[in-house]
């Protein structure tokens, strides 16, 4: 999940983060700024663990991370065309493309890499980050509205499939198929309708499951960050309190079947099961439902530069209590704690096999391949590859992978 460019009301252009986003478990946390990106550690409630910072790329505007591992992709304002993959633990960049236009989002998992522009779709692998299939021609999507799964044995994509309807199309990227299928907003089986006020209009600026899918949180321009929970509900109604009003609400729901449906549906609708409330409103924001010293958090991220950390009651619900507050614009943590989520390497890693030192002069081979508009950067030396399967930190944090050839012209057949 992530949140790009920062809003006048977050404060100055040198305080404010140009965008934010949580790692695929939400145990970690990048930002990028004017003057690079900074990663964080998400153990802890009490103390926020500054993982890594590099002032090296200037006016980030991408910067996701892949897990907990040491690969990470950043994409700046500089050159908005190319992507640069590091392994910021070796301090060396594994790789870099260029495409034939902005960059709008980048989504990863343990087995694909995914590029959006805005009229087309580019899937690498990111074991060795060959380019394996280019979607070309979708609807226009000027914001980069698009996910994958992290669950990496399916690797399903998905962005949208009309300018007009509100249509999704789900894309297979594990065996990179033809669409699975498009799902039609108003013809689809709803499974669950929430509203989070009737008092004013608001815009949703970040919505996010649980990691066991049994809560929704949604966060928007206001000062409250609503959570759902996703119950199977009954065909009726539970039966409300013997109490008057318990009787009351029995009545208004009696008498909402002869209103118009608009009116009557409003008044289904299932309300808030908790909220976090925020001391502010007018910023934009992300908010994700994490896993923190076994307890369930709410956390929500503010261009302002601040993590906001809440306490969340899993069965009754209600207010969540703000616990913490972290400013993300400091100087972090002390050295010994910048990497204390990165297991010891192996001897062998994934910089082993396709890393190239950063401070290299890069060289591009001028035009675009053939595949719609990927482009690889400097050639690798072939000395500089290993021998075998090797991985980034651990066998269970990433797959084994195969050499990188940089020397080959990657290929993809247009879709």
């Amino acid at each position: 999940m992530e949140a790009e460019g920062a809003d006048g009301a977050s404060g100055g252009a040198e305080a404010a983060l140009s965008c934010f986003s949580f790692n695929q478990d939400c145990t970690s946390l990048a930002i990028g700024t004017k003057a690079g990106y900074k990663l964080f550690s998400l153990s802890s409630v009490e103390q926020l663990d500054h993982v890594h910072g590099s002032n090296d790329t200037p006016d980030v505007y991408i910067v996701e991370r892949l897990f907990s591992s040491s690969l990470v992709v950043v994409v700046s304002h500089t050159k908005p065309r190319q992507m640069n993959v590091y392994h910021f633990k070796k301090g060396t960049e594994i790789c870099n493309y260029s495409y034939s236009g902005n960059i709008l989002a980048i989504r990863l998992n343990r087995q694909r890499l995914l590029v959006c522009l805005e009229e087309s779709i580019y899937i690498h692998n990111i074991k060795d980050m060959k380019l394996l299939k280019t979607i070309l021609d979708i609807p226009a999507n000027p914001t980069g509205l698009c996910a994958l799964s992290i669950n990496h044995s399916n690797s399903y994509v998905a962005y949208p499939g009309s300018l007009t309807t509100g249509e999704i199309v789900l894309y297979d990227g594990h065996s990179l198929g033809t669409v699975i299928r498009v799902f039609s907003v108003p013809d689809g089986q709803k499974l669950y309708e929430f509203r989070r006020g009737m008092k004013r209009y608001v815009t949703i600026s970040s919505l996010a499951f649980s990691m066991d899918s049994q809560f929704l949180c949604a966060s928007s321009n206001t000062e409250t960050v609503h959570i759902f929970k996703l119950e199977h509900l009954a065909n009726s109604r539970p039966e409300e309190p013997s109490t008057w009003t318990g009787y009351m609400g029995k009545m208004f729901l009696a008498a909402s079947s002869y209103l118009p449906t608009q009116v009557s549906d409003m008044m289904n609708q299932d309300r808030a099961f908790a909220t976090g409330r925020l001391g502010f409103s007018g910023h934009r924001n992300i908010c994700t439902l994490a896993t923190i010293q076994k307890l369930p958090r709410l956390l929500v991220v503010s261009s302002s530069g601040h993590l906001y950390v809440y306490n969340l009651d899993p069965q009754d619900g209600g207010d969540c209590v703000l616990i913490k507050t972290h400013s993300l614009l400091g100087s972090g943590t002390s050295e010994e704690n910048k990497e204390n989520d990165l297991r010891p390497p192996l001897p062998q890693s994934y910089a082993a096999t396709v890393a190239r030192p950063s401070a290299s002069a890069a060289s591009t081979v001028p035009g675009y391949s053939e595949d719609g508009g990927a482009l690889r950067g400097e050639v690798i030396p072939e000395h500089e590859f290993a021998t075998g399967p090797v991985c980034l930190d651990d066998e269970n944090e990433f797959p084994p992978i195969t050499s990188c050839r940089g020397d080959q012209q990657d290929k993809a057949t247009p879709s």
